[in-house]
């Protein structure tokens, strides 16, 4: 177990990942630092989006990461393993029908149950820290009316759950994943988490800036572009595309 003193619970917050964000801008922040919040008032998604958490319903968790000596364009990796983690940890609940969704989803079957945002600190060309945002869906019944396809752990399973016993065990998958960085090679990881890929062999429908169209899911590759259409002819930026 890591020093206890490194994971830290928050009542409320804006954002976990603001709140980590600040403390690593101030130079108070090191790597396994992490802040769990029972309320975030204004979470963050990726595109702009938010997160709603439930009051003491949900997993609101931003752990810092010292990115293992990768340059920025090697960044994909260090998203590879924190995926890894969060589908590891959802499957051992929710079973087989967990999928990492690219770029930043876990889904149960095809429903959203858990977000990713990393945030980056850079300095000159180097990359100093990251910040992994990490929120679950665990005990919430209900979705406010627009919400694109959510479910909780309690839905799947039935159960109640202890939200800071399960943000710890995140926590601690994370950072085993990401302090394998270096240690396993990357194509290994790769090959693991498009074996888990959202829609791999599927068709599905995307937007790519005013264009929408089916296209069958193929593979991410190391660059972190989405590999897509029957011969692999289009590749997509990361979060370039918006599935429909």
């Amino acid at each position: 177990m890591r020093p206890a003193d490194l994971f830290s619970i928050l009542n409320s917050v804006d954002s976990t990942n603001n709140y980590a964000m600040r403390k690593v801008h101030a130079g108070l922040a090191k790597h396994g630092m992490a802040w769990f919040a029972h309320e975030q008032t204004a979470g963050k998604g990726q595109r702009g989006k938010t997160w709603q958490t439930g009051h003491r319903q949900n997993i609101a968790l931003s752990i810092v990461l010292y990115p293992q000596g990768l340059s920025l364009v090697q960044s994909f990796q260090l998203s590879v393993a924190v995926s890894l983690a969060c589908h590891r940890f959802l499957s051992q609940f929710a079973g087989d029908d967990c999928f990492i969704k690219w770029p930043n989803d876990i889904y149960w079957r095809d429903r959203k149950a858990g977000g990713i945002l990393i945030e980056n600190q850079v300095q000159g060309e180097e990359w100093k820290f990251a910040v992994a945002g990490i929120g679950f869906n665990v005990n919430q019944e209900s979705f406010r009316q627009g919400m694109k396809n959510p479910v909780s752990l309690h839905q799947v399973t039935r159960k109640m759950y202890d939200t800071v016993t399960l943000a710890h065990q995140i926590y601690e998958m994370v950072l085993e994943e990401v302090e394998k960085i270096g240690s396993v090679p990357f194509a290994e990881k790769l090959t693991e988490y498009n074996s888990k890929l959202y829609g791999r062999g599927r068709k599905m429908k995307m937007r790519h800036e005013n264009r929408v169209f089916e296209t069958e899911v193929k593979e991410v590759i190391e660059n972190g572009k989405l590999i897509t259409g029957s011969h692999g002819e289009n590749a997509f930026e990361f979060g370039s595309v918006e599935w429909l």
